[in-house]
């Protein structure tokens, strides 16, 4: 049996919309999740007085094993559908759904706006839709919950479907790529199986529609880009860097750099789930070996690339950032610090481009005085130390960033020009 390809799935929206007991009743029904563990789970909700809840429980007991730090066992978020495996990446609220999307391993390769048909549009509905547009996920569907709250009815679809279609284009998505489906998380209608509650749509099901998603193309031909997740010293094996491919392949007896450090040297062995590997390709997660490089000379965060192709230092970049969640505002000599790739680091204000309308894109105003939360801003800024950073057309997963300011995600963006820094 071929093994399936992969795909990291993303489901955004309004904290209310259905988003748990959608991914919920998602994993139990493509066996995902067991009987039992559900069976638990709704004891576990009639308990606390939240008799509906037992498929958000399923996200909601990982949340808090995950701030209690005991491992999870990941099959929890991973399903398979009939033609791809699939990872969940959940995206709670925007604070961590932001940080996730950005700086997490896994980048979306779609992305499931849910809405809830019984509330409409709200806040976080819009916010989400427009991340998923500025953070360039291009494979985008819009799952229409609690279609049971409204009794099934088709005229109340129609309306909240009219509403998000005005908003989705105002955004700038080209509404007829887009599927809407309509379907019930709690009642499992239109998930994996075809409801007969709904005789007037006849499109797929959710299943269905993931199954339309196209898996992105590993970027083979763009040079090796590998940010460095560690570097350990192994005995017997020296000094040891891991991390992600991210573009292009690594093999051994390749010549390297390591930006910003600039240290030369060459690749050994790679090893992944100690196996060695003759190649590393996107998507590996490998630990290597460097000849002519020592542990004090690289650290996380680095980037490593070919030799003959330095990954880009930059001496400052020019960004499009839509402004999530800030107190005041962003004004000229703000300094907060930035997440990019596996690297932290401050980095200064140093002008405001333009202003733009979100529901057009084009130019609102050129060099506001300061931007605030909703806005989307093209803006320059300085590093403050020296960091790689890549164009997100070159580059996709070393070009997007999140702005971070007083423990929570104030901006996110993407780089669209790099002035590199000069040796």
């Amino acid at each position: 049996m071929a093994k399936k390809e992969h795909l990291n799935i993303v489901f955004i929206g309004h904290v209310d919309s259905g988003k748990s007991t959608t991914v919920g009743r998602i994993l139990y029904e493509t066996g995902a999740i067991s009987e039992q563990v559900l069976a638990k789970l709704k004891d576990e909700a009639a308990k606390v007085g939240k008799a509906t809840f037992e498929f958000a429980f399923v996200m909601d007991s990982l949340k808090e094993e995950r701030e209690r730090g005991v491992t999870i066992d990941i099959s929890h978020r991973e399903f398979e559908t009939p033609k791809y495996y699939c990872t969940i990446i959940d995206a709670p609220g925007h604070r961590d759904f932001v940080k996730n999307m950005i700086t997490g391993a896994s980048q979306a390769d779609a992305a499931f706006l849910v809405v809830s048909v019984k509330d409409g549009i709200q806040p976080q509905t819009k916010e989400h839709a427009f991340l998923a547009k500025v953070l360039g996920i291009s494979q985008f569907a819009v799952a229409m919950n609690k279609m049971d709250a409204v009794g099934y009815k088709k005229e109340e679809y129609d309306k909240i479907k009219a509403e998000v279609e005005k908003l989705l284009t105002g955004i700038g998505y080209k509404i007829a790529t887009v599927p809407f489906i309509p379907y019930s998380g709690y009642g499992g209608d239109n998930i994996v199986k075809k409801t007969v509650n709904m005789p007037w749509y006849t499109g797929a099901t959710i299943i269905e529609t993931i199954d339309s998603f196209k898996v992105p193309a590993k970027p083979l031909d763009k040079p090796l880009r590998l940010p460095l997740q560690d570097v350990f010293t192994i005995t017997g094996h020296g000094t040891v860097p891991v991390g992600r491919v991210e573009t292009g392949k690594m093999k051994p007896g390749d010549a390297i750099i390591v930006m910003p450090a600039g240290v030369k040297g060459e690749v050994k062995k790679i090893e992944m789930h100690h196996q060695e590997l003759a190649e590393a390709v996107p998507g590996d997660n490998v630990g290597f070996n460097l000849k002519g490089v020592e542990k004090k000379d690289i650290k996380r965060g680095d980037v490593i690339g070919p030799a003959t192709n330095p990954p880009t230092v930059a001496a400052e970049f020019t960004a499009q950032i839509v402004v999530l969640n800030h107190p005041t505002a962003i004004s000229v000599g703000y300094t907060p610090v930035c997440h990019i790739h596996t690297a932290q680091f401050a980095a200064k204000v140093i002008e405001l481009v333009e202003k733009k309308d979100p529901k057009t894109g084009q130019t609102a105003a050129k060099n506001p005085d300061f931007i605030k939360t909703g806005d989307v801003a093209i803006i320059k800024l300085q590093p403050l130390k020296p960091i790689v950073i890549e164009k997100f057309s070159d580059f996709p997963p070393l070009g997007r960033f999140a702005i971070r300011d007083m423990g929570q995600t104030v901006a996110a963006g993407v780089v669209l020009d790099v002035k590199p820094k000069t040796a």
